[in-house]
């Protein structure tokens, strides 16, 4: 008997490799997760100016993330990831503009509206072109946020989420190395049940963001990345360790120990860096 409807993944058109400089940009989705490829010693960047939950405010991140690699010359990502969070937006009356916060101020400044399809889709296809600007071969992974908006009210959050799938598989279908993860249909399919969300039944749980970085891993992961993580993983589980006598002669050669393996993954890795 099967007791899940286990999502089906395509095999991804690109692969990720250890170390790889990323940047992730979203709702808070994409904190939970571009934190683990943080801790997994990738060199990520993620949400470098705050969460971002519509696609309008993740071009907006995209532009200033671009201008400062100009201004600094600095290394440009190899792969980013977009996590969609919703198509609503809020509008400052003021200037017309799109606001990424609205930071606290009056609801009568602003408006919030509702962005159509191909708004997000334009939105979408102007980020992915302004870090192809920087590197041209950039990959970009879209995903939908799985978390609902409940002041939305569920139905309004579902069609907020139906526009963002529309729009996203829209971009895929238009764009080369651009691809879709189902994070949304991952946890609204594959884990329908509330065991795996936070105390608000809104929010997946660790378990949940641990399932969903195994998927992902399973997809975009080379071999050569899964051989790294098999090597990192005891290294870092140590280096977490918290020891009963820090002083004692056990412990220093414990540590001694845990940073000869890290010099050697350092050397056997390019791009792995040690704080």
């Amino acid at each position: 008997m099967q007791f899940s409807t286990p999502v089906n993944i395509p095999l991804a058109g690109f692969s990720i490799e250890p170390c790889e400089r990323m940047l992730f940009v979203g709702s808070c989705f994409a904190d939970n997760i571009g934190q683990r490829f943080v801790a997994d010693k990738f060199r990520a960047v993620v949400n470098p100016d705050g969460v971002m939950y519509n696609p309008a405010s993740i071009l907006h991140t995209v532009d200033r993330y671009v201008d400062r690699l100009e201004t600094e010359d600095a290394e440009a990502p190899r792969t980013a990831v977009f996590t969609l969070g919703t198509n609503h937006v809020y509008i400052l009356n003021e200037t017309g503009e799109i606001v990424d916060n609205c930071r606290k101020r009056p609801q009568r400044l602003f408006t919030e509206r509702e962005l159509t399809v191909d708004e997000c889709a334009e939105y979408l296809c102007r980020a992915i072109d302004r870090l192809r600007s920087v590197n041209p071969d950039v990959r970009v992974v879209l995903t939908v946020s799985p978390i609902r908006y409940a002041k939305y009210g569920f139905h309004g959050s579902q069609l907020s989420k139906a526009v963002l799938l529309l729009a996203a598989d829209k971009v895929v279908r238009e764009h080369d190395m651009v691809e879709y993860f189902p994070a949304y249909e991952i946890v609204n399919d594959e884990l329908r049940d509330y065991r795996f969300y936070r105390e608000d039944m809104l929010h997946p749980s660790d378990q949940a963001v641990e399932y969903i970085w195994q998927r992902f891993g399973d997809t975009y992961f080379s071999e050569h990345t899964r051989s790294f993580l098999e090597e990192w993983r005891p290294v870092k589980a140590a280096l977490g360790h918290r020891p009963f006598n820090a002083d004692s002669e056990e412990h220093k050669e414990f540590l001694r120990k845990t940073m000869e393996k890290a010099d050697a993954l350092k050397a056997k890795y390019k791009g792995f860096e040690m704080p």
